[in-house]
């Protein structure tokens, strides 16, 4: 509220409104216009004495003291280290509880007789519906800081007072209490409102460190300095990765909202997965740890944790029984949509004797994918057998993949070959590029899929087998096998469920692949600390075509990271091979190539902000949901209140999706 309404405004604007039952707009703040509304409305006269009893039961206000003892312990400290900073300034410092009651007060000496008058003590209520407007029931009622000065007040016994005062709020955003300043208007001063405001931050810092303290706490700040400051976030995490609690500053340097508590991936927010996150605080806790937002800001993050802590995740029931296992497909997904509609395919069939058929262009991460698969169902304890058939010489891969008898051809081994189509026996076989396969092979490899049996060369005795059967390609297998060059039968016998892995120009998720490739790089080659990419250099990485995909992004990776210079945490055009920097630097027409099916972002400029790339992930993500603000947000990884906030902000109409 303005603290400078002239005497001539509240006048007039208090006649309107005694005369009329409304108040005038233009006159007085709106906040003010408010809460002079519901004070008339709750039978109150400006002349008149308050509502509330002032001085109630002592058993009364000890049942509301035994009903806040956290919130008392930890606002005292505070309370008298505020109360030193404006003594002798006729002033009270007074802590209420959430319906208004007063708890605790500090008062200056000079000051506490007129404060005992108008019941400005411990056990009186100031609840708007009692006293009218004032700081501690108007910051209620508004639920955010207010200062309230003179005439202001809505009754006129309180219009000698100052006031300023701010809400306490809980980890999860509940409501617990407020802290006031009160003193003698004619003593009033313009910073008393921003004081009251950090006293109250200070508090909620301390409950949040109290209450969560079996939690993992993420400290954020912009700058590395500013961590441990009143000004930093605080993050509660569960030990499965579950944002539990958060202060205002928190939630504000990660774009939610109170209600996102509880519902939400500290990795849907922050670029890092909680294994890296502890893995970096057990190597160097007292050192910050540099984090990009979904927004693309850089926030610094400090885990502090209480040597006791549990690994009970404390996220309510009902958030956890809607929510996945994180398995190891989950652990990849970043965010792309096509990505998880295959990851999300395949899940359904894991466990089951449904062949799987992974298609995507070379370097795409079929193997990745194919392992991840294999940890993510029954069969994760047992052997996974990767088999490239492009790669095994055509007069190998026979006795590679069915094994042999001792002395079955002339250069066999001794003691014979098991093969390792039974080496994958109990575990999973994967097939990789298996159009290369020679045809006179795959007619052996359909007997093996039929029989579920091998029989090893120079041997006429059959071995069972069991396995999984993943089969990757970046060959067109139906027109192959149309036109000859690969079986049908063999064909529809491993394309139980076929997926398709987007290229890396085709995908959303560009960004987050490259921060957790660079973090798997920099535990590889034992940095100790992050990587991160120039804004610059990262637009153009982003709009690049990639022909060599995922492979292709992580040797350039691997490359400029080995290039760093001691000191150095950020890949610069200097770290950056020469080809590839030709390459860059060349304007391509598309930022990310030729697109398949209305995937890619087409339009975008060449050069690329971290929003603008944030920005054209939500395009694709609404196209692909057809405007489904649930399954937007889904795929996104996000909440939909961020969605609809970014979608506030960016000022997209859902009805041109």
């Amino acid at each position: 509220m303005r603290p400078n309404t002239s005497p001539v405004a509240l006048r007039q604007a208090r006649q309107h409104l005694l005369d009329s039952g409304q108040c005038p707009s233009g006159l007085v703040d709106e906040r003010l216009a408010r809460s002079w509304s519901r004070s008339l409305a709750a039978g109150l006269v400006p002349t008149g004495r308050p509502q509330a009893i002032d001085h109630p039961s002592s058993g009364t206000l000890r049942q509301v003291l035994a009903s806040n003892p956290e919130l008392l312990a930890h606002s005292r400290p505070v309370m008298e280290y505020l109360f030193e900073q404006v003594r002798h300034s006729q002033s009270v410092v007074v802590l209420a509880d959430r319906r208004g009651m007063l708890m605790h007060t500090l008062g200056d000496p000079h000051f506490v007789d007129k404060a005992e008058r108008v019941a400005l003590t411990s056990g009186a209520s100031w609840h708007e519906a009692h006293r009218g407007t004032n700081a501690i029931g108007t910051a209620l009622a508004e639920a955010c800081a207010v200062e309230v000065h003179g005439g202001e007040h809505f009754l006129e016994r309180n219009s000698f007072l100052t006031c300023a005062a701010s809400p306490i709020l809980s980890a999860t955003g509940e409501l617990l209490g407020i802290l006031d300043i009160s003193g003698d208007y004619r003593n009033g001063h313009a910073h008393t409102l921003g004081l009251v405001s950090t006293a109250a931050r200070m508090i909620e810092n301390r409950l949040l460190a109290a209450t969560c303290k079996r939690n993992i706490r993420v400290h954020l700040h912009s700058a590395p300095e500013g961590i441990g400051s009143v000004a930093e976030g605080i993050v509660a995490v569960s030990a499965d990765g579950w944002i539990v609690g958060a202060n205002r500053a928190a939630l504000a340097q990660l774009g939610l909202h109170a209600g996102d508590v509880g519902a939400t991936l500290l990795e849907r927010v922050l670029n890092v997965r909680m294994d890296d996150l502890l893995s970096h605080h057990k190597r160097r806790p007292q050192q910050p740890q540099a984090l990009r937002t979904l927004q693309g800001a850089l926030l610094f993050a400090q885990v502090q944790m209480d040597s006791a802590w549990v690994t009970t995740p404390t996220r309510p029931a009902a958030v956890a029984a809607a929510v996945p296992q994180q398995d190891a497909l989950a652990q990849l997904d970043t965010g792309d949509a096509r990505w998880r509609s295959a990851a999300d395919k395949a899940r359904r069939v894991v466990g089951k004797p449904i062949a799987v058929l992974v298609q995507g262009e070379s370097g795409v991460g079929k193997e990745v994918f194919a392992r991840a698969l294999h940890a993510s169902g029954p069969r994760r304890d047992a052997p996974f057998v990767a088999i490239n058939c492009a790669a095994i010489p055509e007069h190998l891969i026979e006795s590679e993949l069915f094994g042999h008898v001792a002395g079955a051809f002339t250069g066999a081994r001794k003691e014979g070959h098991l093969g390792r189509l039974r080496e994958a026996h109990g575990g999973t076989l994967f097939l990789d590029e298996i159009g290369d396969m020679p045809l006179a092979l795959q007619t052996r490899l359909l007997r093996v899929l039929q029989e579920r049996s091998v029989t090893p060369v120079g041997s006429s005795k059959a071995v069972p087998v069991d396995f999984a059967l993943v089969c990757a390609t970046h060959n067109q297998l139906l027109q192959a096998a149309e036109q000859g060059r690969f079986r049908q039968d063999l064909y529809y016998r491993i394309n139980g469920l076929t997926v398709q892995l987007p290229a890396l120009r085709e995908r959303s998720d560009f960004v987050a692949l490259l921060q957790r490739l660079l973090a798997d790089l920099a535990t590889e080659q034992g940095l100790g600390f992050d990587v991160w990419v120039a804004p610059d250099l990262l637009a153009r990485l982003a709009a690049y075509p990639w022909p060599g995909n995922l492979r292709q992004l992580a040797n350039v990776l691997r490359t400029a990271s080995a290039m760093l210079a001691e000191g150095e945490d950020t890949l610069g055009w200097e770290h950056m091979p020469d080809d590839l920097v030709q390459a860059l630097t060349a304007a391509p027409a598309s930022p990310r190539g030729e697109a398949a099916a209305g995937t890619a972002a087409e339009g975008l400029p060449a050069t690329l902000s971290l929003q603008q790339l944030s920005q054209a992930a939500i395009d694709q993500a609404l196209q692909a949901a057809r405007g489904n603000m649930s399954a937007a947000a889904r795929q996104l990884g996000i909440s939909r209140q961020t969605l609809y906030r970014q979608l506030a902000d960016k000022k997209i109409s859902l009805a041109s999706l």
